[in-house]
């Protein structure tokens, strides 16, 4: 297995371990470690592999993290309408 699919998948463990335990600001300042520590991963995943593992593992992230992508979703269809 490669770097960085290790890396990925350490990631997504961590991110689940935390998800776990409550937090006095909702897992917000994780959350942000955890999606500047996502991005380069992504990135070699889809450099070492191919665009559509990357976009699995974007997926993945995604559904660990849901509420700052439904957040960004709010946010975004809010600057449309």
């Amino acid at each position: 297995m490669s770097l960085s699919l290790t890396c990925a998948f350490v990631w997504l463990i961590a991110a689940n371990l935390r998800a776990m335990f409550p937090s006095k600001d909702n897992l917000w300042s994780f959350a942000y470690v955890m999606i500047a520590l996502g991005v380069p991963i992504v990135i070699g995943v889809a450099i070492q592999h191919n665009i559509w593992l990357a976009l699995v593992l974007v997926g993945m992230g995604a559904w660990i993290m849901r509420w700052p992508v439904i957040y960004l979703w709010r946010w975004v269809k809010g600057k449309i309408e």
